[in-house]
């Protein structure tokens, strides 16, 4: 049985998804952070050195990182679904987003987070951040205009990679000018999947009522 470890309010609500998309069994070990910090609590550690989720663990085998937990699921479960065929231009743009998502598209956004408890003393790096924020939303904006998915013409684990930046920055404000990408997340956020894994999930700020 798959087991997913899983802490409230978090990126760790998109490995849920993904299993409800291929419709997969799947247990839940349900994490809550710190009232106080909003940290993980220290017994993520006793699962995984980095002491975050998700974590992923299928009998023997514990997969740490949203990306790779992906990687695994559709490599190992999907039975060719939410995976484009290697070889084409979906394939490729799927691995590009599968990456995007947690390294280009939410580092600004995670600085800007940090940077908010610094008050007058992050005045400097304020342009820097909105520059690479704003450099991400008109990329992804451009994307988004040519196609309904990240990668092909059907849904992918690029997809699901990616709700969770565009998700922070809607919560944010920051899509205002980004029609195509608030239209990508409503999307989502109307897929059965997606509503029946955050019914499992619990609390989570950045999708809809349920």
């Amino acid at each position: 049985m798959l087991r997913v470890h899983h802490l409230n309010n978090s990126r760790s609500q998109r490995v849920l998804w993904l299993l409800e998309e291929l419709a997969l069994s799947y247990e839940i070990k349900h994490y809550s952070r710190d009232p106080k910090t909003g940290h993980a609590p220290p017994s993520l550690k006793l699962i995984h050195p980095l002491g975050r989720a998700p974590v992923l663990q299928d009998g023997d085998i514990t997969v740490a990182e949203t990306g790779a937990i992906i990687d695994y699921i559709t490599r190992t479960y999907g039975v060719g679904r939410l995976i484009p065929p290697p070889g084409g231009k979906a394939y490729n743009d799927y691995i590009h987003f599968l990456h995007f998502g947690e390294g280009s598209a939410i580092l600004p956004q995670l600085l800007a987070l940090y940077t908010s408890f610094l008050g007058d003393a992050s005045a400097p790096l304020q342009p820097i951040i909105n520059r690479e924020m704003k450099k991400n939303f008109d990329y992804i904006e451009y994307h988004l205009t040519r196609r309904e998915y990240f990668a092909g013409e059907q849904l992918s684990g690029a997809d699901i990679q990616m709700v969770f930046p565009l998700e922070a920055a809607k919560t944010h404000g920051r899509l205002v000018k980004y029609p195509a990408c608030l239209d990508f997340v409503e999307r989502m956020h109307a897929r059965p999947a997606y509503l029946k894994a955050l019914k499992r999930g619990g609390h989570y700020d950045y999708g809809p009522k349920v």
